[in-house]
């Protein structure tokens, strides 16, 4: 490969026929580029691998620091985690991880059902029971708790170039207080592993809308909990999110938090968008947006200082 930031396909081709070793018939598998972006390059191989390609040494160093990590919470985790059938170098000094395809959809369209909000639950519960004192000698970073209120007054002003631009309305803002979100500061305790990205195109979800594999735990952290909480609001909607994290024993400070961060960084990211200043497209930036902002019963049965109570 000669130029390594840029694989094409016939390189890969090249790489996957020597590693499946005449598992593929013919002239070897049909290769299909799934994503690329910072750091990456992802492909299709025939109907049953996925190809990882790092495109530089730091996203090489979490390419096998997530091997490690996925080896050490497979055990604990009742979802599926992708299986590595091979990996190594594809350039001097750039990792590749070939892994099995885990069957269902993931991306937006892939509704979560009310079975499929246990398995979330699962996942929750399943990620805080990993001992944190074997997943920081990875080199899974910790990662202290942002500040709501810093990203409160910074939403506050995104709400108010969106509302410009007819994409939302300012007032739901609002309801986060400064005094309510120092109520939702992180709670002191010992911190969890966080996945860090369970975004809607990491979430492998059948048809039945049960939730059957989770990819991408290169961003994986030590951290806060509602991070995670976060994530399942912009992936699968903020009803869906808080009644999985309920039944994972989390409780109201923690979803509420969570929903917070969720709808925070919608804005952020919605407003970054419009801008052309975020690189994901606009029809999945206001559908996160949406799931974040979706009304829950938590907020009308535990009303934030300062708020007023709908």
């Amino acid at each position: 490969m000669t130029q390594a930031s840029t694989p094409n396909a016939e390189a890969v081709r090249r790489l996957v026929r020597s590693l499946l070793h005449g598992e593929e018939p013919g002239e070897g598998p049909e290769v299909t580029p799934v994503a690329a972006g910072p750091g990456h390059s992802i492909w299709w191989v025939g109907a049953r691998h996925v190809l990882r390609l790092a495109t530089d040494r730091d996203s090489s160093a979490r390419r096998r620091r997530e091997l490690r990590l996925r080896a050490l919470v497979r055990p604990r985790m009742r979802i599926a985690v992708p299986t590595s059938i091979a990996h190594g170098e594809w350039a001097p000094g750039l990792a590749y991880t070939l892994d099995t395809r885990l069957p269902g959809a993931t991306g937006e369209g892939a509704g979560v059902s009310a079975v499929g909000e246990t398995d979330l639950a699962e996942l929750l519960t399943g990620l805080r029971e990993v001992p944190v004192r074997q997943v920081e000698p990875l080199g899974v970073p910790r990662v202290p708790p942002r500040s709501l209120e810093k990203l409160r007054t910074a939403a506050a002003a995104a709400a108010g170039r969106l509302a410009e631009a007819d994409e939302f309305d300012p007032a739901g803002v609002a309801r986060l207080t400064v005094t309510g979100a120092r109520q939702l500061t992180a709670q002191t305790g010992a911190p969890v592993l966080v996945h860090h990205g369970l975004a809607d195109d990491h979430l492998v979800v059948s048809g039945d809308g049960r939730v059957r594999g989770v990819l991408g735990w290169d961003d994986a952290v030590i951290g806060d909990p509602a991070e995670d909480i976060a994530g399942l609001a912009l992936a699968v909607g903020a009803p869906a999110a808080v009644r999985s994290a309920t039944l994972a024993g989390y409780g109201a400070r923690p979803c509420l938090r969570g929903l917070w961060l969720a709808r925070c960084d919608a804005l952020l990211r919605l407003a970054a968008g419009t801008r052309g200043h975020d690189r994901t497209p606009l029809p999945t930036l206001r559908t996160r947006t949406r799931h974040a902002w979706e009304p829950i019963l938590l907020e009308r049965v535990t009303a934030l200082p300062g708020a007023e109570t709908p």
